[in-house]
């Protein structure tokens, strides 16, 4: 039985022709080889698999050739290799040096190949320093390397720099599909494609993954299915129909297809960073220019093409937004499946306040079906359907300036502003949740049930206006006052605690408020609430709000008994006095 060699081995090249990807280095060389113009020492850098070590030795034969008749000559005796990982001490440094002053005994050149150099120690590159600057003729230094910032600049600086670069995915496939030919192997270009983007650059990667695929397959048949399955990669079917789901702002489809694919084995971050790379070549293919950053098999690329012409731009920058924070907060999460749903979730959203309308999303648009052996019995007209509250509609705050601005139509959606009605209705508005929440999760205020108001839903200017000099400071502090007793009477005393602070003050027309971080991040809670209460008490639609975040004032002396203690919350809530009288309580 004749003995198996890896793809990498047999298929490694032995020409600056055959080497794939290369060719910026290859011509280059070929031509300092031709004009006698080779440099002293030279540094092969990039990352693994793209060929440093394959044209360092092709390099080393190539060199030789002109000096010698044999064509066939091994020249193993002029060329020697070290490993710098496993010899990085001073001492193999100095035996490489005692071995350079022995010119060599057949062709012209001896070549010295260091890989992996940044591994030497400093010491190492120092007494290498001396040999490197000044070589006899004979001697050149060929060194190879995956991270050059290591490297002393006084080394490279003796050294010509070629940058390897990863092999593209065109590259790959036409390799493969060479290898396949030379081997009787039956291939689809679309499972060639699959293997070159997991290899991520590679060629020794892909070759590794191709020997792989073809042992999966009795029949020497590498399928697409096949490399899908054994490859752990998600199928583009499935990112295609999450993004359906999320222009239909279907929420319940969003998470089936989610759990279908953890009932595969796929990790969650796998989906998101897959995701993530799926929204951006639909961003890739908006534009005639950047059409061609597309790398995907042949048979999705006009899917591709359909499908971004449906997404508008804003909608695929938020998303790639969305998914790149929670990606950074995977790991960190305790319930990874909830957090990769909340994304899913976010992103339902968008489309919708992205455009400004109020859609909902497609499964709280359908209202639920009843039996037939069950009807519903008709609501007496006189009696509301609900009791909501008129004054606050059930939908939460969201800022839309935190929205990506949409460059096709280069200005900011503003959704059209409902009347208000005194109606009540059935018709339960879609919480949307706070869009700075949305888009920035490093604050998540809880809002409170009865902080539902969306600020579209306010007055429109000029509708119940009174003239402005008719407002007074006196009539501001009393509405604010009034506000305060509203919240404590429905039982918000932790909001109605903060006007102990509030000291509101009017400025033709807007009410300036100055309030600290933290007390500032509270009133933000239930501001439109707040503010709308100010125009309908004032009668004044086109007022407005202006919260200005202060510094913590130092005090003078810091409170240590607990005497101390109640005088300064009572010089803040003088109540604290007479509560103390009225149940007789005293200090210890």
């Amino acid at each position: 039985m004749e003995n198996f060699v890896v793809s990498a081995r047999k298929y490694r090249p032995t020409t600056f022709d055959t080497v794939v990807g290369q060719e910026h280095v290859t011509r280059t060389l070929i031509n300092e080889i031709k004009n006698n113009q080779l440099a002293q020492a030279f540094l092969f850098n990039g990352p693994r698999g793209v060929g440093k070590t394959t044209c360092a030795r092709i390099l080393a034969k190539e060199i030789n050739k002109e000096s010698v008749e044999d064509e066939n000559y091994d020249f193993s005796y002029n060329i020697f290799e070290l490993d710098a990982a496993s010899n990085n001490s001073v001492e193999d440094i100095r035996l490489l040096n005692e071995q350079v002053r022995i010119p060599p005994q057949v062709g012209k050149y001896k070549v010295y190949i260091i890989d992996e150099v940044h591994m030497l120690s400093a010491a190492a590159f120092n007494a290498f320093l001396k040999t490197l600057e000044e070589p006899p003729s004979y001697a050149i230094f060929i060194l190879a390397t995956t991270e050059r910032h290591k490297i002393l600049p006084t080394i490279l600086s003796r050294c010509q720099v070629f940058n390897f670069n990863r092999i593209t995915v065109p590259d790959i496939v036409k390799h493969l599909k060479s290898i396949g030919e030379s081997e009787n192997i039956e291939l689809e270009e679309e499972a060639l494609h699959i293997i070159a983007q997991k290899a991520d650059g590679a060629l020794r990667d892909a070759l590794s993954i191709f020997d792989q695929m073809v042992s999966i397959s009795a029949d020497r048949h590498v399928r697409y299915q096949d490399v899908v399955k054994n490859l752990n990669v998600l199928d583009y079917d499935y990112y295609f129909k999450v993004t359906d789901a999320f222009l239909q702002q279907d929420i319940g489809q969003v998470m089936l297809i989610f759990d279908d694919i953890l009932d595969h084995g796929f990790d969650g971050q796998l989906f998101l960073n897959g995701l993530a790379n799926h929204l951006r070549d639909l961003m890739v293919c908006r534009s005639p220019e950047t059409v061609r950053l597309l790398d995907v098999p042949p048979h999705v690329h006009q899917k591709y093409l359909d499908t971004a012409k449906s997404m508008s731009q804003g909608f695929l920058v938020n998303s790639i937004q969305i998914i790149n924070r929670f990606d950074q907060g995977y790991k960190a999460s305790k319930n990874q499946r909830l957090h990769v749903e909340l994304a899913l979730i976010k992103i339902c959203y968008l489309p919708s306040l992205i455009s400004g309308e109020k859609k909902k999303p497609e499964q709280e648009l359908k209202p639920t079906k009843t039996a037939k052996s069950e009807p519903v019995a008709p609501q007496p007209k006189s009696e509301p359907e609900a009791e909501v509250d008129t004054s606050k509609p059930q939908v939460t705050e969201f800022k839309k300036d935190e929205i990506q601005e949409n460059p096709e139509t280069k200005s900011k959606p503003t959704p059209p502003a409902p009347k208000l009605t005194k109606k009540a209705t059935s018709d339960k508005v879609v919480k949307l949740g706070n869009l700075e929440d949305l888009l920035n999760d490093d604050i998540e205020p809880t809002s409170s049930p009865t902080n539902e108001v969306q600020e579209e839903s306010l007055p429109r200017k000029g509708e119940v206006d009174v003239p402005l000099d008719s407002i007074t400071q006196d009539q501001l502090e009393a509405v604010v006052k009034s506000f305060a007793e509203k919240l404590k009477s429905e039982g918000r005393n932790i909001q109605q605690s903060l006007f102990a602070f509030i000291k509101p003050v009017w400025e033709s027309g807007t009410v300036k408020i100055e309030l600290i971080k933290q007390h500032k991040i509270q009133l933000e809670e239930f501001k439109v609430e707040f503010l709308q209460y100010l125009r309908s008490s004032l009668k004044y639609s086109a007022l407005s709000l202006n919260v200005i975040e202060v510094k913590r004032q130092s005090e003078g002396s810091r409170a240590y008994t607990a005497q101390e203690k109640f005088e300064v919350m009572a010089k803040k809530n003088p109540s604290l006095n007479a509560l103390k009288e009225k149940l007789k309580l005293d200090f210890k």
